[in-house]
């Protein structure tokens, strides 16, 4: 019988059973001089590694102020101690957490101390990774972590936080849930033909089916605000010499990082410049006049300035407003690449008596006054279809937005399968392809390559 069980597999984890059998430790506050530094411990033999270190093995979840001493018990340093016992703790093994001194050599002896007690050196994201494979976490809410760690945005860590407590999880656990239904009732009618009932031409799978993509399609909206405030947008400031490009970059990023001067091709080499709007991380980058180069360095700037172009997610081609568009616009607007949105700024609109503003999908802007900047970060949200409001979104990864794609993408199939090729066969494979592409988020069903590449982008100590 075609049939599967209709609850929620747990991932398959047993390959790493010998990694979970060794103990690992780590310095869990950053490097550097600080009040307070954490060495912080999990795996099996936490318990023997606390007493020989403590003397004694502190209660669980009781803060104890004891000394840290070495194997030979020669105190090292003093503090707080903290043990989690097993399976109620952060990575579901014994965990235990030395708050001493922040000094580097005080973090160094107490981890050397650990390390000759039984323990070895955790990997980056060693710590998430066991919470992960102990069931504490799925793989969603472990990349949150760092996520979180890494926000450059208040938008963007509470983002992270919804996807740490399991919203972005549970959104998609739901899509999995009915898609499991529907899969079921598909196989079943698929195992029994002799029923006579013609599932194909009931609408019961029609209205499902079209339900399902529509809750797809809103998790995959959320998804893409939350990339965007994770990634942010890389955007190039380019155009031809003297047209205010560096002007524009200094008044995006209220401060003077570029040298402005009235000499046609000052720039030469890349600037980038880290700014927000509204929450929306953007990397700036301002470039060299698109020219040809009146000696070797201005030519090496311009190839730099097509390299940063080709890379960007949306340019601003700046035009001098004093001069208008010229035959040097127009070959620069041959040479962009199509797929990459292009944003027309009219700069110098204080020369003249043109409005500020957005209009007709060009935007008129005054680098030195200011005027116009408002509008030119309002087009900049709408060209990233960023949505200044938090609420719903998730911090996604480039990979949670493919695998979405991808599920709506067999979703969408699954539909013209059903209406013009009445396939019940196709219908339950472009069911199971859409349930396997979601799953992959989670970690239901994850390669152990993509595992690694995971977490040994965390934190060591996280």
């Amino acid at each position: 019988m075609r049939l599967f069980a209709h609850r929620r597999p747990k991932p398959s984890r047993l390959t790493h059973s010998v990694a979970l059998a060794e103990t690992i430790a780590a310095v869990a506050t950053p490097p550097g001089r600080g009040g307070i530094g954490v060495v912080r411990v999990s795996g099996p033999n936490t318990a023997e590694i606390a007493i020989t270190l403590l003397g004694s093995l502190p209660s669980p979840r009781v803060a104890t102020y004891q000394a840290f001493r070495d194997a030979q018990g020669h105190p090292i340093d003093a503090g707080i101690a903290l043990f989690f016992p097993r399976p109620n703790s952060f990575t579901g093994e014994d965990v235990l957490e030395l708050q001493g001194h922040g000094g580097p050599v005080v973090m160094d002896m107490v981890l050397n101390s650990v390390v000759a007690a039984g323990a070895r050196i955790a990997r980056p994201g060693e710590f998430s990774e066991r919470a992960f494979l102990n069931n504490k976490l799925d793989l969603a809410q472990a990349e949150a972590i760092a996520d979180l760690i890494d926000s450059h945005t208040e938008q963007a860590a509470r983002g992270a936080l919804r996807s740490l407590h399991g919203d972005f999880s549970s959104a998609i656990h739901d899509l999995v849930d009915s898609l499991i239904e529907l899969r079921g009732f598909v196989e079943a009618a698929l195992d029994f033909p002799d029923e006579e009932i013609d599932f194909l031409a009931d609408d019961t799978v029609a209205q499902r089916l079209r339900a399902l993509r529509e809750r797809l399609d809103g998790v995959l909206d959320s998804a893409r605000q939350g990339s965007l405030l994770r990634e942010g947008l890389s955007i190039v400031i380019a155009g031809r010499p003297n047209a205010g490009k560096s002007s524009l970059l200094n008044r995006l990023a209220a401060t003077d990082i570029a040298i402005v001067t009235e000499l046609p091709g000052t720039t030469r080499d890349v600037l980038r410049q880290d700014i927000q709007i509204d929450g929306m991380p953007l990397r700036v980058i301002d470039v060299a006049g698109l020219r040809e180069g009146a000696d070797a360095a201005e030519r090496e700037g311009v190839r730099r300035a097509w390299l940063e172009i080709e890379a960007a997610d949306l340019i601003l081609l700046v035009v001098d407003g004093a001069c208008g568009v010229q035959a040097q616009e127009q070959g620069i607007l041959g040479r962009l690449p199509a797929r990459t949105p292009v944003v027309t700024v009219w700069n110098k609109i204080d020369l003249g008596d043109t409005l500020a503003g957005e209009r007709d999908g060009v935007v008129y802007v005054s680098a030195l006054t200011g005027a116009g900047l408002d509008a030119l970060r309002e087009a900049l949200k709408k060209h990233a279809g960023f949505n200044a409001s938090p609420e719903g979104v998730y911090l996604a990864r480039r990979r949670h937005l493919q695998a979405l794609q991808s599920a709506g993408l067999a979703l969408a199939r699954a539909q013209d399968v059903l209406s013009s090729q009445r396939a019940g066969e196709l219908l339950a494979e472009e069911l199971r392809a859409a349930q396997q592409a979601l799953v992959a988020i989670t970690g239901e069903f994850t390669s152990d390559d993509l595992l690694g590449r995971i977490f040994s982008r965390f934190c060591i100590g996280k």
